[in-house]
Parts: structure tokens; sequence; C-alpha cells
């Protein structure tokens, strides 16, 4: 499918039923939870790391405070004060690269989505089909396309962000079913979507990002390893709806 085509689509795209994609995402959560979870699981052993070396010197701190019985209410400034240039660009560089990882494998779990959608035979192993050499330069480009574009709207006192956040939530959704595109191409297909299905897409996210933060509380924490991936699901199906596949 062309540029061109995609952009046609977008601008001719019929009126979408929000209680039709709900529905579709609920049952398309049934069937493919199990990869959400791994999803979910992985991303967790990747970045686990970095948030240990992130609060490891605060809990330390705390901990030798409350065995001396004194408490210093700078000790954060301190700490901060103490992190050599080295370790703090380290450490963002690391979180950057863990970011570019999710993103590959958030990419790879849209793709596992429409073969269960289509019918196809899928793996475990299918989630990790953007971390190969011809896409991870892709995904880091867009990784930073989304930071720039986030910054960007976050500058201008927030309330833009709340317009970008949809076009940037089809970033990766974008990417996943067209690859060969340029990033540029990707980031135009996504705000032309993003602006055409807005308000239903903004809709469905706050709707389903409630529904699970609720019982993601209702399970003391443990249903968001499950339940967290439902919310990429309606804007699957609005893409799906609204562009399509070849």
């Amino acid at each position: 499918m062309t540029l061109s085509e995609i952009q046609t689509k977008i601008r001719n795209a019929p009126a979408l039923d929000f209680g039709d994609i709900f529905n579709q995402s609920v049952e398309m959560f049934k069937k493919s939870w199990l990869y959400g979870l791994m999803f979910q699981l992985i991303v967790l052993v990747i970045t686990l790391p970095f948030i240990i070396v992130l609060y490891f010197p605060f809990v330390m701190s705390m901990i030798a405070q409350s065995k001396s019985g004194h408490f210093n209410p700078d000790i954060f400034g301190s700490l901060f004060a103490g992190f050599t240039l080295f370790y703090i660009v380290v450490f963002i560089l690391g979180i950057f690269a863990a970011a570019v990882f999710q993103f590959a494998l958030q990419a790879a779990l849209f793709r596992i989505i429409r073969f269960i959608d289509e019918g196809k035979e899928v793996k475990i192993s299918d989630l990790f089909y953007f971390l190969k050499g011809k896409y991870f330069c892709s995904v880091t480009l867009l990784m930073l396309a989304t930071i720039i574009v986030t910054m960007i709207a976050a500058l201008l006192c927030y309330v833009p962000l709340i317009y970008a956040i949809i076009p940037i939530s089809f970033f990766i959704i974008v990417f996943a079913f067209n690859s060969e595109f340029s990033i540029g191409d990707i980031v135009s297909i996504s705000f032309n979507l993003g602006t055409k299905k807005w308000l239903i897409s903004f809709g469905l996210f706050v709707v389903v990002y409630l529904l699970v933060v609720f019982l993601t509380l209702l399970t003391c924490g443990l249903g968001a390893l499950f339940l967290s991936p439902f919310v990429y699901l309606p804007l699957y199906f609005v893409y799906k709806q609204v562009i399509g596949f070849d």
C-alpha cells in the first residue's frame, strides 16, 4: 500500500462505532493476553536493572539514616549533586536503549495481534521480530521522533500534548504495518489518522485506561501484568477499520 493510498483512505474514512471497537478489543484480548503478558514480563526484565541503579543509592542512604536516627531533609539534593556527569549520561543512554527495546517489542506485539486476528499461527519468538538490524535503526529514529514531538507539545503549556498523545500513540502501530516507510511518512500518517479519528480514539483510550487502572487496583497491582496491553487494542482496530492491510 502506497503513502498516497493510505492518505486517501484516511480522508475517506467511514464513521467508527465506539461500542463495536470496544467489543472487538475485548474479544481480541481473550485471544492475545498470553503474548501481552510475555511482552510485559520481557519489558520488566529489561527495565528492572535501571530502576535498581536509580533507586539503590536513595534506599541505602535512607537505611543508613534510619540506623543513625538522624534524618537529613536535603538527602536527595546531596545525592544528585554527587552524581558524576558520566553516570548521568550513561544512565540516560541506558534508559533510552530500554525505551527503544520496548518500542520494538510493542511493534512486534501489534504484528502478532494482526496475525491472531487473521487466524495465522504465531509464536513467542515473534515478539523479537523488529529487533533485527534492518528494523532497529528505524525503531531508534522513531523513538527520537516521539521524544521530540512530546517535548515540543509539553513546552507549549501541555495543552497541545492532550491532542498530540493520540497521533503519537499511532506512531508504533503505523510503523508495525508499514516498516518500509520513512520516519517522516510514519509521523505524517499518524498525525493524519490521529486527527481524523481523534475523538473516538481519545474516548476509547480514556475508557480502557480507566478500566485497566480500576482492575489493577482491584487485584492489588497484579492485574497490570495481564491487563496493560489491553490499552493498545482499541487503537489497533481504529487503524484496521480506517486503513486496513494489503
